[in-house]
């Protein structure tokens, strides 16, 4: 089929995006709206007081100045991760006020909101106030934060750990290393990212008086799930008060799933004032105010029998949480321990999870959320394994892989993988990259004064499960389709996705398909886009609607063409009897009298009984100038098992994504807190590296698929799994470049010029 599954389709929303069509937050139209500034704390950790606002109110175009007085009824930001101490108690979760009452807790923490006619007047009077700070010490880093003698950042969190939990069988794992022909150990530090998505943050609020309701437009991962707390949990109103339109996206990266500050505050200020109010996120707010990514220090060791299987994993995993424990917060390190066995048939595991309070901005999810860190330690710890085991990097894994005729597999931290050939994908990316050639590359790279290496990563990850997700499909009777779906595309490409599938069933042209998401008035209910679930969740729940579609259209032209329903079929937009000329089109057949409206819209909710373990193998090979320290990456594959590809070319678009921003975390992106002041130094595009086209290689995106059988579609989630493979496949050929030149076996995130420059002085000081 032309515009089915499987066909390497070009996005329809893009002509939009591409000529400057989008429909963003900041293209919202609203008459005499007011703009919101957000004062923001300068400190890490202070108490303070807001002196006399008079002079900043009498500023011109000032409306209103909110502080934590003005709206100290509201309910605190929710955590709704639900992860229990060890011993099983609760983990006390801290008050996140909407504004801060008397202590802010990190460089940005919010103080008040001011708005005035323009954004220009509201900044001006946000310097105007006047804020008396009276600094407390500050707790900066893992390490720092549980130092001897650390600042607290909560009083009731002894050591400042926020939680102390875990997962596995201990007196197992205990046993098992106790037996251990060889135990190998590995410290590893997955960096701390800015999630820095192209659109930021915003928010636009009109409150009706007269009907006592709200219309919020907000750049989401799910407007319905972003209604549903900031009513339920912060405003405590009745949702049914609240509009809630998500307009076109500019990434999310999982940081537009939560719900912010700001929402509450534009909604309040709207009811207070009376007219619309609007708040846009500066880029610099984004580093300052918004949840960042992964900042996990873990040691993982490994137990060997005396033929090198793996016979247990011991985990000591610390997450560092920031100041406040963040919507989902808790919930990603637990969750990414889950798929810490890797693809690997472990049958003891232990994993310690430490959540640690600092004075920084919280962490919550990103693209990932959880899986990365995971992946990125077993592929760290089975590489350096290898090395000292004396095998070689491929050998110790294809031993110690799940066999497929193992499937389905349950780990020892209760997932249960379905589908997977781990060998096969692995051994193709090592075709593909001509592995054996690597001695003869070598060669010729330290002719040139070059350093070379090269590994792979090979991951498994758990997406596109939870709950179910809503989607209604109709026929028109002009013979067009329209899709209503609860996820929300932050960029994916919905609209051309779902379109296929129905073009996948009713054999139309995808011009004749309109896809709608994101308004919480016209769609029922949604759950929204995280984890992978546009299309393994999304998608199969449109899949869902469009047949019982196909069905009632079956049992109308069966009707009209007085024949069974099973000699019908869809072509060109025609239900017609296989093998005839004899046909109805799709618009005759919804303006037919017997249609009726029931029987042109259908609903569907599909909830996955597993999530989806998309896996593959990601292969790197780098040249490092030792005079500068500078990587350069000469070739990159993935080898990736998605299940069934519904259009090949948004997949690559996906993995290319995924994988630029995993390079990014592996060779140059980090955020620093300066250790004394808790002053955010990486505050800006000026301090903090992203990747740039010159920075990134041509990726080689192969696919080896072996459908998923606990999805409608055979589908695995693909979204997050280019981020997952990456930093383990540029980490492995570093660390193999840095360990062939100078013997050299401890390298960590971001393995930046100056990281590899050290090394390299450090190796040739010691020759």
């Amino acid at each position: 089929m032309k515009f089915g599954i499987g066909q390497a389709v070009r996005r329809k929303e893009d002509q939009a995006f591409i000529t400057g069509a989008g429909r963003y937050i900041a293209d919202i139209p609203a008459k005499n709206a007011l703009q919101a500034y957000v004062l923001r704390s300068p400190y890490a950790h202070a108490t303070f007081k807001i002196g006399d606002l008079s002079v900043a109110l009498a500023m011109p175009g000032v409306a209103a100045i909110l502080t934590y007085e003005d709206i100290k009824d509201l309910k605190y930001l929710p955590c709704k991760a639900g992860v229990k101490n060890g011993d099983g108690s609760e983990v006390p979760v801290p008050p996140y006020y909407v504004l801060a009452k008397d202590t802010v807790k990190h460089v940005g923490d919010a103080v008040a909101f001011v708005l005035a006619e323009t954004l220009e007047q509201a900044r001006d009077a946000a310097e105007a106030i006047e804020v008396d700070y009276k600094p407390l010490p500050a707790a900066i880093g893992i390490e720092g934060a549980m130092a001897k003698g650390a600042a607290p950042v909560w009083d009731h969190a002894k050591d400042n750990v926020a939680f102390d939990t875990g997962m596995g069988d201990a007196a197992k794992t205990e046993a098992a290393f106790a037996k251990a022909a060889r135990v190998i150990r590995l410290d590893v530090v997955n960096n701390r990212l800015v999630t820095n998505f192209m659109e930021t943050r915003g928010a636009l609020c009109d409150y009706d008086a007269k009907r006592d309701t709200y219309t919020l437009y907000v750049g989401s991962q799910g407007s319905h799930s972003i209604r549903d707390i900031l009513c339920e949990s912060i405003l405590k109103i009745d949702p049914a008060k609240m509009r809630v339109v998500t307009p076109d996206v500019g990434g999310g990266f999982g940081t537009k799933i939560f719900t912010f500050r700001e929402y509450a505050l534009v909604a309040v200020a709207a009811r207070k004032l009376g007219r619309p109010v609007r708040w846009i996120s500066e880029r610099a707010e984004h580093f300052m105010a918004d949840t960042q990514g992964r900042d996990n220090v873990s040691t993982g060791e490994l137990a060997f029998d005396a033929k090198n299987r793996i016979i247990g994993m011991r985990v000591d995993l610390k997450a560092d949480m920031g100041a406040y424990l963040s919507q989902y917060g808790p919930f990603i390190p637990w969750i990414g321990a889950t798929m810490t066995p890797g693809l690997y048939d472990i049958p003891a595991v232990h994993i310690r999870i430490r959540g640690i309070f600092t004075n920084t901005v919280p962490v919550d999810a990103y693209r990932g959320a959880g899986r990365p860190e995971a992946a990125y330690l077993v592929e760290r710890l089975v590489d350096h394994a290898a090395r000292e085991l004396g095998m070689t990097p491929e050998a110790l894994r294809k031993k110690n892989f799940v066999k497929s005729s193992a499937m389905p597999h349950k780990t020892a931290t209760d997932r249960v993988y379905d589908s997977g050939e781990f060998a096969g994908h692995l051994e193709k990316a090592q075709e593909i990259a001509d592995w054996k050639g690597f001695p003869a590359r070598l060669k010729a790279a330290r002719k040139r004064g070059k350093i070379r290496g090269i590994g792979f990563g090979c991951y498994i990850e758990a997406c596109g499960g939870g709950g179910a997700e809503y989607a209604k499909v109709t026929l028109a009777k002009d013979g067009t389709v329209t899709v209503l779906s609860g996820a929300q595309s932050t960029g994916q490409g919905h609209l051309t996705a779902y379109a296929q599938i129905v073009s996948q069933q009713l054999d139309i042209p995808m011009e004749r398909i309109k896809v709608e998401q994101g308004d919480t008035r016209d769609i029922k209910w949604g759950t929204g886009t995280g984890g992978s679930r546009s299309i393994p969740v999304g998608g199969a729940s449109v899949a869902g609607a469009t047949e019982k579609l196909v069905d009632a259209l079956k049992k109308l032209a069966s009707d009209a063409l007085e024949t069974s329903a099973q000699d019908l079929e869809f072509a060109d937009g025609q239900v017609r009897i296989v093998g005839t000329d004899r046909a109805i089109s799709l618009a005759e057949l919804a303006s037919s009298p017997a249609a009726k409206p029931a029987m042109l819209a259908h609903e569907d909710e599909w909830t996955p009984p597993e999530a989806t373990y998309p896996n593959g193998t990601h292969l790197c090979e780098v040249e490092i100038d030792p005079e500068t320290g500078v990587t350069e990456i000469v070739n990159y594959l993935c080898v990736d098992d998605f299940g069934v590809t519904l259009n090949p070319l948004m997949l690559a678009g996906q993995v290319h994504g995924g994988v630029g921003q995993g390079i990014g975390q592996a060779l140059m992106e980090r955020t620093v807190y300066d250790r004394d002041s808790g002053q955010l130094v990486s505050a800006s595009f000026m301090d903090y590296a992203v990747p740039r086209a010159s920075d990134l290689p041509a990726i080689n995106f192969q696919t080896r698929n072996v459908p998923c059988v606990t999805n409608k579609l055979g589908v695995k989630g693909a979204g997050e799994a280019g981020a997952i493979g990456a930093c383990p496949a540029v980490m492995n050929a570093v660390a193999d470049a840095l360990y062939r030149a100078y013997g050299a076996t401890k390298v960590d995130m971001p393995a930046t010029p100056e990281v590899i420059w050290r090394i390299a002085q450090a190796a040739k000081a010691a020759a």
